[in-house]
């Protein structure tokens, strides 16, 4: 049966339905403009980099509540991390009791499992690669390799090095270019870079470190710039302790170290009542991380005595996260 609409009504009816159609179509663009500038807001905001989680802060766990360090994998995905850095000194009753060779076959079985991404291995107790003494430092140089068989075998990019030796600048100029050249030549062999990190006495001079690094003048040697650890001399002249003389500017130094970089560590310590960290200014020294260029994993570094382990590591991931809204 058909429907019957006068002449008069005809016009009245298209009228209605291109109306409809006109609102349809500018509601529907509106609601494309703001679903595309909601979709802005979070790449603007998204981060420029992933996160790894140092071990390090990890350790009174592992040390001391005697949870296995083989929970590393695990422990770190629950708290929503992508990357691991490893700590070679948290494996060394494991090492005594199985193996050198079965405690990184286990590591890299556990990150498969997991399904976690493995980043780099901080080498600690291995000798000193600055020694002024050849013969240490080429049986440091020794002590070294094996790790970096490890993190070739695990699918680490690197391994971070400590650069102690002496505090002596004219000594540690020679010495730490010799025992760098030599680790980073067998490394190269293996794909694998070797990364000095501002740790203490002159690796947290920046101008001297980035010198010894352009003098070894080879790709795979660089830097791991860490937020914190700008003490270049402790009391007594020991490698860890009291502090007596930090290096003046640490957001200079960070900038200088970031031209080299191929990792970086987000230190914390403490956070004030609003999540910020109370001796670093983490949105500016995100822009300068930004503005390096670099896009890989930022390693989450807690080190503070106040909150706990996880509390401190989930304070330091939040706070990088909300610090990428306020960067340019």
């Amino acid at each position: 049966m058909k429907t019957f609409i006068p002449s008069g009504k005809i016009y009245q009816v298209v009228f209605y339905v291109l109306m409809f159609v006109f609102f349809s179509c500018v509601n529907t663009k509106k609601k494309e403009n703001a679903e595309t500038a909601v979709e802005n807001a979070k790449t603007e905001s998204k981060p420029f980099f992933k996160l790894s989680l140092a071990e390090w802060s990890l350790h009174r766990t592992f040390n001391d509540d005697g949870v296995s360090p083989f929970e590393f994998a695990k422990m770190s995905k629950d708290l929503g991390f992508e990357g691991l850095e490893y700590v070679s000194q948290l494996y060394n009753s494991q090492v005594q009791a199985f193996g050198f060779d079965v405690v990184i076959d286990s590591l890299k079985t556990l990150s498969e499992l997991n399904k976690m991404q493995n980043v780099l291995i901080m080498v600690d107790g291995e000798g000193n690669l600055a020694d002024p003494d050849e013969a240490k430092r080429n049986e440091a140089v020794e002590n070294h390799k094996k790790w970096i068989d490890a993190a070739q075998k695990l699918g680490c990019h690197s391994i971070r090095v400590n650069t102690f030796g002496t505090n002596d600048p004219e000594l540690w100029k020679e010495s730490v270019v010799d025992g760098l050249r030599k680790l980073a030549t067998y490394a190269a062999t293996k794909n694998i870079n070797v990364l000095c990190e501002n740790h203490g006495w002159l690796s947290s001079d920046a101008p001297k470190l980035m010198e010894a690094i352009h003098a070894v003048n080879m790709p795979n040697c660089g830097t791991l710039p860490d937020f914190g650890n700008w003490c270049v001399k402790r009391k007594d002249g020991a490698q860890w302790g009291e502090c007596e003389e930090e290096y003046p500017d640490k957001y200079q130094g960070i900038e200088m170290l970031l031209n080299a970089a191929k990792a970086v560590s987000a230190k914390s310590y403490d956070f004030d009542e609003n999540g910020n960290e109370t001796t670093l200014d983490y949105p500016r020294i995100l822009q300068l991380v930004k503005d390096s260029g670099y896009k890989n994993f930022i390693g989450v570094e807690y080190e503070g005595a106040r909150l706990s382990e996880k509390e401190g590591l989930l304070a330091t991931k939040e706070l990088l996260l909300n610090s990428v809204a306020t960067l340019k």
